[in-house]
């Protein structure tokens, strides 16, 4: 089991807080995992095993608990009077108005309550209204790099990134060896992902304009879109959709965390840009799955590992426009701002002035980086530091 330290370290800071501790995630991320790890964890600080309620949805054995005033009588009936008791709930978008029955036992005295869930419907307005600053959200992605290459024997770590970026970081992944079964797993993942998470809530009929939308959002990973762009370029395929409908879909998978929305930021203007997005996929081979091919643009499948890497490490992302010219990332958290720029290589100068240019043109001092698979000594232009996205991803 790898221990995912940075989540584990997030849960016990808010240990025995007065809040609702809300962990989102795409599927099979490792949510489930990170609860046994932190119950594990409360046992070796004396917590009790009778003091832990843990309850995950997904199995069929908890059903009778999907209503939120049977799941509220069940779990106060188990709680210890005069200890603390800690609950938690897995897929808990499971249960009908489950926010009620959190809602309750948050208000007693000697619970703290954890719970998970697999799209960001359980996180509606509704429930953000109900339990508005009762709840710290933690989302959750699949394994960083650093969590992939401590799980796998040697030391080649550029090997071991080649290997990231064709199979990702779910990780079940980490258990199979052979191609089919990897293959299957993946296959399983996305069905459960577009078909409960997505169509079932949204209730879409038209399943198959449903999936070459994904299939065209795999397919253009850090390339500027939008829903009409995407309308147009499928009506033009003879796959006619309409922007608002477009615009749902992305919203969904989004919100099922398959998709993560990047915004654009005017760095003159200093104003977020309502016109124009990026999408980058929340797993790698969920994409090479989907695509069914192993040559995917390997630039903007970095780009893409760099973006979830600053999401991971807790910033807030931005596609940065200066004019004409574009910043792959504005990164920002506390007060500080960076700039990134992400290519395969920058060996040909001409691609080296290309990159460095946008950065060169930004007039406040915030640090600049170049990321890059060059295997090369510290390297600095004119203060922008070019550095090596293996030694980058394994330097936290």
């Amino acid at each position: 089991m790898i221990e995912r330290t940075e989540y584990l370290n997030r849960l016990i800071a808010f240990k025995d807080k007065n809040l609702i501790k809300v962990i989102t995630g795409i599927r099979r991320c490792g949510k489930s995992t990170i609860f046994k790890i932190y119950q594990q964890y409360l046992l070796s600080v004396g917590v009790q095993q009778s003091q832990i309620i843990n309850i995950n949805f997904e199995d069929i054995k908890y059903e009778y608990l999907t209503d939120y005033k049977v799941l509220y009588d069940e779990i106060s009936k188990k709680l210890i009077p005069d200890k603390k008791n800690y609950i938690f709930l897995d897929e808990v978008q499971h249960v009908k108005n489950f926010e009620k029955a959190v809602d309750s036992l948050y208000i007693k005295d000697n619970t703290d309550i954890y719970i998970t869930g697999s799209n960001a419907f359980f996180l509606s307005s509704e429930l953000a209204t109900l339990l508005s600053g009762r709840y710290v959200e933690i989302s959750m992605l699949p394994l960083s790099f650093k969590e992939f290459a401590s799980a796998i024997d040697g030391d080649n770590n550029d090997r071991k990134f080649s290997l990231y970026l064709q199979e990702g970081g779910f990780p079940y992944m980490l258990n199979l060896s052979d191609e089919q079964s990897k293959r299957d797993y993946l296959e399983g993942i996305y069905n459960t992902i577009v078909l409960k998470d997505i169509v079932q809530r949204k209730k879409i009929s038209d399943v198959t304009t449903l999936e070459n939308i994904i299939k065209f959002m795999f397919d253009n990973v850090g390339n500027l879109t939008s829903p009409k762009k995407i309308s147009n370029t499928l009506t033009s395929y003879g796959r006619k959709i309409s922007s608002p409908t477009v615009e749902s879909y992305l919203r969904a998978l989004s919100d099922s965390f398959i998709l993560n929305k990047i915004n654009r930021y005017d760095i003159s203007g200093k104003q977020l840009l309502k016109t124009q997005c990026k999408y980058y996929v929340t797993d790698l081979g969920l994409q090479r799955f989907l695509l069914n091919n192993s040559k995917s643009n390997i630039g903007h499948n970095i780009e893409n590992v760099v973006c979830l890497e600053l999401k991971r490490r807790g910033f807030k992302v931005y596609i940065g426009k200066l004019g004409d010219l574009e910043v792959d990332f504005i990164a920002e958290n506390d007060g500080e701002r960076y700039y990134y720029q992400v290519a395969q290589t920058v060996n040909n100068s001409e691609t080296l002035s290309r990159e460095l240019t946008p950065l060169n043109k930004i007039k406040d001092h915030n640090p600049k980086f170049i990321i890059t698979m060059d295997i090369l000594p510290k390297t600095s232009y004119n203060g922008i530091k070019h550095i090596n996205i293996v030694d980058w991803l394994l330097d936290k």
